[in-house]
């Protein structure tokens, strides 16, 4: 796990904002690249929710986009389990990272910063499978400074977009 112990009072941009979105991206991109390759998937994702989430820093407001019966993940193994599967406290989870996606492309609807030092983003990113097809997700994440001056998510809600035939 991270040593960093502390938030940052620096304020967040939204070039930050968006540079943390890509880095997230690439990284659920990279753990299913690993996975496919036989490599060590379950490290990929524990290095990305440890250098992308606040779990180590406090409370983190994690509901997954496919958790529906334990659909709230404050910790790190119980994020873990969403991305990567294998852990019997959430049957559930099947991996989420491991599909594996090919790419992540973002569509924020608006991002809150106001000179402050948490910021909030909000809307669609599109997942594209090994097909080249597209699931839409909406989402709303909140970010943090931490004490090295990086973006970690305290807040992430993610969702599958309203069906009105279901």
């Amino acid at each position: 796990m991270n040593t960093i112990t502390s938030y940052s009072t620096d304020s967040i941009t939204e070039a930050e904002v968006i540079a943390a979105q890509k880095e997230w991206g690439e990284g659920i991109v990279k753990i299913g690249q690993v996975f496919t390759n036989g490599g060590d998937y379950e490290k990929a994702a524990s290095d990305h929710i440890e250098r992308l989430y606040a779990y180590d820093l406090g409370m983190v407001l994690f509901k997954p986009t496919l958790a529906s019966e334990d659909q709230f993940r404050g910790t790190f193994d119980a994020a873990l389990s969403y991305f990567v599967g294998g852990n019997e406290t959430y049957p559930e989870d099947s991996g989420f990272a491991i599909k594996p996606w090919t790419k992540v492309r973002w569509k924020n609807i608006g991002i809150i910063n106001g000179g402050t030092n948490m910021a909030i983003a909000m809307g669609n990113y599109f997942f594209t499978n090994l097909d080249g097809d597209e699931v839409k997700v909406e989402y709303t994440l909140g970010y943090v400074k931490d004490g090295e001056g990086n973006l970690r998510i305290v807040v992430h809600k993610s969702s599958l977009p309203y069906n009105p035939n279901n």
